[in-house]
């Protein structure tokens, strides 16, 4: 008698492939749609009709991939089911140890399934418009500049073949100031060099002008999302906007030590007989939230007060100064989830009204 069923999905641009499997993992069925609403209409009334006895319970699995998945997160949440997300390296790691070899669609959608039964505690997808637009502009904003360094990058090359001693500092060509004298520097110079930086110097304009934008933007709705975030020390508006849209959503993770092993911040134990109470770096989870997290912990430590009493607590008891940072991001992860499960995000009535 199956009491449960755990639907595993392989997200692709185009289709969607599902796997259902039973609570011992045993395949009980598979199905491939349009990656489009009425497709994912299709398999959720494939999954009432086929495993929709009473007193069976359905749970969704789909790999943490945003960009593909939100669209099935979307119609899955909507038709009152529940969802939960995996990631990428747990379904990597299922599938590696799975007696069926290869990769398709089905043993990739059978992999997550058989991940969510591993892992019951797995954070539950919410739909979370707010955090989602955060995540976009950020993310944009990285592009952005990522973007630019490249075009600094090769403006330098293009400046050191006009004159070796002309040598700005690329962080300097992010001020207004430097750009202007380098274009008058150039405006009554021949040859292809000076014509292509004169290029590349008003490419780096153009997109500076892009990311101080989005910054301010960024900025005010991380004002209105996560004020108490900003109260943080070593918390800037784009780290804690960085925050808010790799969480995606408090509310998914039930305690602060599966929101530390979400942001990668949970050490893992490496120990065995003697040598009990080793750990080592935790190289999974979200490295985005990860980075975050260190952002604040160099700047607490930088900067002094509680992070940097309690890192310098950690090098007197013995730690390298790795593992000392490493656990002040443990804590630090403790403190952002109890600072976010405190001060929910602003709802869209009020963030309208403090716009007005």
């Amino acid at each position: 008698m199956v009491s449960r069923v755990v639907v595993g999905a392989d997200v692709h641009k185009r289709t969607h492939t599902f796997v259902a499997v039973d609570d011992a993992g045993r395949k009980l069925g598979e199905l491939t749609v349009k990656a489009d609403t009425s497709g994912h209409d299709k398999a959720v009334r494939w999954v009432q009709r086929e495993f929709g006895a009473e007193g069976v319970g359905v749970k969704w699995g789909i790999e943490d991939c945003r960009h593909l998945s939100a669209r099935l997160e979307i119609d899955l949440l909507d038709a009152g089911q529940q969802v939960v997300r995996v990631p990428p390296k747990m379904m990597a790691e299922q599938r590696r140890t799975a007696r069926t070899r290869g990769k398709s669609d089905p043993i990739d959608a059978l992999a997550v399934a058989r991940a969510v039964l591993r892992e019951p505690g797995l954070p539950e997808a919410s739909h979370d418009e707010a955090s989602r637009e955060l995540k976009l502009l950020v993310d944009h904003r990285d592009d952005l500049v990522a973007q630019r360094t490249q075009v600094i990058n090769r403006f330098r090359w293009h400046l050191h073949r006009i004159d070796p001693t002309v040598d700005p500092a690329p962080k300097a060509l992010k001020r207004a100031a430097t750009r202007r004298q380098l274009a008058e520097f150039l405006a009554g110079r021949s040859g292809i060099d000076a014509r292509l930086a004169r290029e590349l110097l008003a490419d780096i304009d153009a997109v500076t002008g892009r990311v101080n934008a989005l910054e301010k933007e960024i900025a005010a709705l991380a004002v209105v999302q996560a004020p108490a975030l900003l109260e943080l020390p070593g918390c800037g508006a784009l780290t804690a906007a960085k925050i808010v849209g790799e969480t995606a959503g408090i509310a998914r993770f039930a305690h602060e030590a599966k929101y530390a092993m979400h942001a990668g911040a949970a050490p893992i134990p490496v120990w065995s007989g003697r040598t009990k109470g080793r750990v080592r770096l935790n190289k999974s989870g979200n490295r985005q939230l990860n980075a975050a997290l260190h952002r604040i912990a160099v700047t607490q430590i930088r900067r002094g007060g509680l992070g940097k009493t309690y890192y310098d607590k950690r090098l007197a008891a013995g730690d390298t100064k790795t593992e000392a940072l490493r656990c002040l991001k443990r804590r630090l992860a403790r403190v952002v989830f109890n600072t976010l499960k405190n001060n929910p995000s602003t709802t869209a009535a009020t963030r309208l009204a403090a716009a007005a």
